[in-house]
């Protein structure tokens, strides 16, 4: 038996760094929100304290300043993609990614109001629209919005119109890289509120600064990771399909690893490579320096990598995400609920609760197709040992006899095993996203707070 007294002094030794506390990371958030605000404010900022040029009326001065803020959004478009740890540490990468979608759409917005209104009130400042006549300035900035329309257009609608996930990534680069510079050129060959010196070396800031993201996400880190490879050492088939390929390290290993994070995955390929995925960490750090991919075949990269072999190559960029218990330290207990591969964080996180030999009760439902199909099941019911680990399973279909819950994840299931005194323990959640929607939605019905609800996002793009 362990005494109380023991699991105390190890539940002490592994609480989170300060960074990780609630009010630490506030400010950091806060701070990432600040300086995001005065990027998009600098242009007008730096307007309003030079030179004013002459006025072209309310509606001209309206579609500039949408013109101008446009690309200040567009520009931040790269610091979020570029995989900064410094930005994506508060708020975890999946909720960065699903910010920029949103604000890309915000900034194809703008450049759009700022084009209208030029066309409907000022349509001689547009010249000609044959780009072969059109001064090249403006021929520039149309080609800025297209290729900003192309973004979003093939972004959205990837999966209809067929795109392969590493073509989409290489188009969507090389019309960002095209849009942004293009952007820039019209509105230094426009000149109308690039007059001064201040404001040039305002838009050549801008250049510097999106160039340095490039060189950073596509040179930098690759060559970084050329020099730390990873080794393939064994890959293991799981129930419900899913593979777990587990990874020793050639050279350092991996840094700042907290347990439910995940990492962009390469395997068999050059670091500089753009097909790669982002994949859970399956297990806890303290069971590193090894990391482990639970991967189910999904599509045509990951059915590839559950065929990898012994000794394959790899490279491992991360970790990354917020869905960590490291967070929630203070938690009384937990409540987790999965679908499907998203067992993969919530395992990682009962890997670390278990090294730590921590006795705080866990709530774990869990959904699947069958029972055949309920992967790390055998797992789940072992580490009952070491942990307070209730494990509900809902089956989807059933088989004759079985005596659990059957269907969906639904309220039903939520109010016949998550007790009243379970409604301030932090609520981890993952799986599909009309999954998450649901359940949120009737989490929060039931009394739980929103913070006191955390959820994966599955797909990052």
């Amino acid at each position: 038996m362990t005494s109380s007294t023991d699991t105390d002094l190890r539940r002490a030794k592994v609480r989170p760094r300060l960074h990780d506390k609630p009010i630490p990371v506030l400010v950091h958030a806060g701070a990432i929100l600040a300086l995001g605000l005065g990027a998009i404010a600098a242009p007008f900022l730096v307007l309003a304290l030079g030179t004013r040029p002459v006025s072209g009326g309310p509606i001209w001065d309206f579609s500039m300043g949408l013109g101008f803020g446009a690309l200040g959004l567009a520009a931040l478009q790269f610091a979020m993609t570029g995989r900064l740890r410094w930005i994506t540490h508060p708020f975890g990468a999946d909720i960065v990614y699903l910010a920029h979608r949103y604000l890309s759409w915000g900034a194809v917005i703008l450049m759009l109001g700022h084009f209208a209104l030029l066309y409907v009130f000022y349509q001689p400042a547009l010249g000609v629209l044959n780009p072969f006549e059109a001064r090249w300035e403006l021929t520039a900035g149309r080609v800025s919005l297209a290729c900003f329309l192309g973004l979003i257009m093939t972004s959205e609608f990837r999966k209809r119109l067929n795109l392969r996930h590493e073509w989409w990534r290489s188009l969507h680069l090389v019309l960002a890289i095209t849009a942004m510079l293009a952007g820039i050129a019209h509105i230094l060959g426009v000149g109308n509120l690039t007059d001064t010196a201040a404001k040039r070396t305002l838009w050549l800031g801008v250049t510097l600064g999106f160039v340095a993201v490039l060189l950073h996400t596509h040179v930098i880190r690759p060559w970084w990771l050329s020099r730390n490879s990873w080794r393939v050492v064994a890959n293991t088939e799981e129930r419900g399909g899913v593979h777990t390929l587990q990874l020793a390290p050639e050279g350092a290993a991996l840094k700042r690893w907290k347990p439910g994070q995940f990492a962009w995955l390469k395997v068999a390929r050059s670091p500089y490579s753009l097909i790669e995925h982002p994949f859970t960490i399956s297990t806890a750090p303290e069971k590193g320096p090894e990391l482990a991919f639970s991967i189910k075949p999904l599509g045509d990269h990951s059915s590839a990598l559950t065929k990898t072999e012994i000794g394959a190559r790899a490279y491992v960029d991360g970790p990354y995400g917020a869905f960590s218990i490291d967070r929630m330290h203070d938690a009384e207990g937990f409540v987790m609920i999965a679908g499907g591969v998203g067992i993969t964080p919530i395992l990682s996180n009962l890997h670390a609760l278990q090294a730590r030999g921590d006795r705080r009760p866990i709530i774990l439902i869990y959904g699947s197709p069958n029972w055949e199909e309920a992967s790390f099941r055998d797992e789940l019911e072992a580490m009952k040992r070491d942990l307070d680990l209730t494990v509900i399973h809902v089956l989807q279909d059933a088989q004759k006899g079985w005596e659990g819950p059957t269907g969906f994840i639904d309220r039903e299931v939520l109010i016949s095993h998550l007790p009243a005194d379970t409604r301030g323990w932090p609520h981890l959640l993952c799986g599909p996203g009309p999954m998450l929607g649901t359940l949120r939605a009737e989490l929060a019905d039931l009394g739980v707070a929103d913070r006191h609800i955390d959820y994966e996002i599955f797909e990052l793009v």
